[in-house]
């Protein structure tokens, strides 16, 4: 039998929960004024911090590599991707964003408020702090 959790740690997982449910709402409510759905928009996002293969995009957002391969065709059909070969290894495609793709990613992005406007709301050491624990909490070694 587990132990059960101190009430601390419980309201600190409940407040974690309700800044995800938060930011998840806002985040697809975001990709929709952006004609994206959430999962579109997050591929797209992935694909701004670098071109990859669709497998490691599928391995990234812990999904299918059949439900990225039709989200990358519908964001192609947009013009907002583009295959193109590996550089490494040809026989690779990568998707990657296409200028529109990093304009519309970077719109995405702006409109986000809700993470952004509460974090205004700390200080610059208690913002570093909160990243800090985050990063250890997710065994992320500090920058």
């Amino acid at each position: 039998m587990t132990p059960r959790a101190d009430p601390l740690t419980v309201e600190v997982v409940d407040l974690i929960g309700t800044v995800v449910a938060r930011y998840y709402d806002e985040y697809e409510h975001a990709a929709a004024e952006h004609s994206l759905t959430g999962a579109q928009a997050r591929v797209l996002s992935l694909l701004c911090v670098e071109p990859l293969p669709m497998r490691q995009v599928a391995q990234r957002l812990k999904c299918e590599p059949s439900n990225i391969t039709g989200i990358v065709d519908r964001l192609e059909s947009r013009g907002l991707v583009e295959r193109r070969p590996d550089p490494a290894d040809r026989r690779i495609k990568l998707a990657a964003p296409t200028a529109e793709g990093e304009r519309t990613a970077e719109r995405l992005r702006t409109s986000l408020d809700f993470a952004r406007e509460p974090l205004g709301q700390l200080t610059v050491a208690e913002r570093t702090l909160l990243k800090e624990l985050l990063q250890r909490m997710l065994g992320i070694a500090p920058e």
